[in-house]
């Protein structure tokens, strides 16, 4: 037989068997391949579901009220007046005999300013003298008659009666006399008021009278203001600080005046003394503020902005703008505290312009949520981004 002859040929059975054989391999490869598509999806419908509760949680960063406040530089308008400033009059009546020093003149304490011819006074002053001569005279003839019956009654040529009568004539001479002689220091001194005399160092800022001119003594009536003269050498401002800084404005607060005239020029001063009490009309407070001038730039009169460098009290907090939250029920800010939003009502004091001063509220230690959205509500869980304070 042939070699073709002697090969059995493949049956139905067989082949059966190896139709079975690679179906069944290739139902465990799908298998296998349903099965690991099955476990990716869980796997990534897992790290969804993780993702998703992660981006559920607010992600907020923080910041803590800052202790203190910073220095607020608040301007306000003033009026320069001189330190003392004060009008002289004259005490007694006469004519301006001579004026010694005009407006802008520099003037030394006692310096001569003009001298006033009083012939009344002089004439007055006269006879003052000479009645006081007079009464001299008698009281020194009263003293001898007195000695005179004195010595009398003791040899009893005189009577008891009669002594008395010269002994209080006596006194009532030299009363007459005491009299006088103060009619006549009077007097004097309406004649040494003749000179006027400059009452401090300072500035003439006015001079209302000539030579000739009429003068009458008093301060008011028919009284004239003769010079006007002002100490410049420290000048004083006062302002009206508002009630809002009020506690801030102390005594030793830094100030500084600036001028329209004088760009960029300071000129340093400090706050002397306050009234320690509120207008009720204005709501402020009268504060004195005191500058050196030792080289006359400031005027009195002039106008004046007057910086004051006012800080408050280390007790309160200050937190920047954009912490607030601004509500129908009223300004507030949003605290993380135990991983969940804390809505807290504030109540702001003064407003730096980037900041505000919180006077109640919040606390040093509260976690400030920066940036907060509108739609944050209470209780919310949030988580503080890496690096916030």
């Amino acid at each position: 037989m042939s070699e073709l002859e002697t090969k059995a040929p493949i049956g139905g059975p067989g082949r059966r068997l190896i139709f079975a054989v690679v179906l069944l391999a290739l139902a465990v490869g799908v298998a296998v391949l349903v099965f690991k598509g099955i476990r990716t999806r869980v796997r990534a419908e897992a790290a969804l579901v993780r993702e998703t509760e992660k981006s559920a949680v607010l992600e907020v960063g923080v910041i803590r009220p800052t202790a203190g406040a910073p220095e607020d530089d608040l301007i306000l308008p003033g009026e320069i007046q001189a330190f003392t400033d004060t009008p002289v009059y004259a005490r007694t009546n006469g004519y301006l005999k001579r004026w010694y020093f005009d407006i802008g003149a520099r003037v030394k304490a006692g310096d001569l300013l003009a001298e006033i011819e009083t012939p009344e006074v002089d004439q007055q002053l006269r006879q003052a003298r000479a009645e006081l001569e007079t009464a001299q005279a008698n009281c020194r003839l009263a003293a001898t008659t007195a000695d005179r019956w004195q010595s009398l009654l003791q040899s009893d040529s005189v009577s008891h009666q009669e002594t008395e009568e010269k002994v209080g004539d006596l006194a009532a001479k030299k009363a007459a006399e005491d009299a006088a002689g103060a009619n006549v220091k009077r007097l004097e001194e309406m004649q040494s008021w003749e000179r006027i005399y400059a009452p401090f160092d300072g500035v003439v800022t006015a001079r209302n009278i000539d030579i000739g001119s009429l003068i009458n003594a008093g301060s008011n009536g028919s009284g004239k203001e003769l010079f006007h003269v002002a100490a410049i050498r420290e000048m004083r401002v006062y302002v009206q600080v508002p009630q809002a800084y009020s506690r801030a404005a102390r005594p030793g607060t830094p100030a500084y005046l600036a001028l329209a005239e004088l760009p960029g020029r300071r000129f340093p001063g400090r706050i002397a003394r306050t009234s320690n009490a509120i207008d009720p009309a204005s709501r402020t407070l009268m504060v004195e503020v005191d500058v050196e001038n030792r080289d006359g730039a400031l005027l009195p009169g002039a106008y004046v902005q007057v910086h004051l460098k006012l800080r408050a009290a280390d007790r309160t907090l200050t937190v920047p703008v954009n912490v607030l939250l601004f509500r129908s029920e009223g300004i507030g800010v949003a605290a993380v505290r135990d991983g969940r939003i804390a809505l807290l009502p504030i109540a702001i004091g003064h407003d730096y312009g980037d900041s505000v001063e919180i006077t109640s509220g919040v606390g040093p230690a509260d976690r400030l949520i920066v940036n907060p959205p509108d739609s944050i509500v209470a209780g919310q869980a949030v988580q503080i981004s890496a690096g916030a304070r």
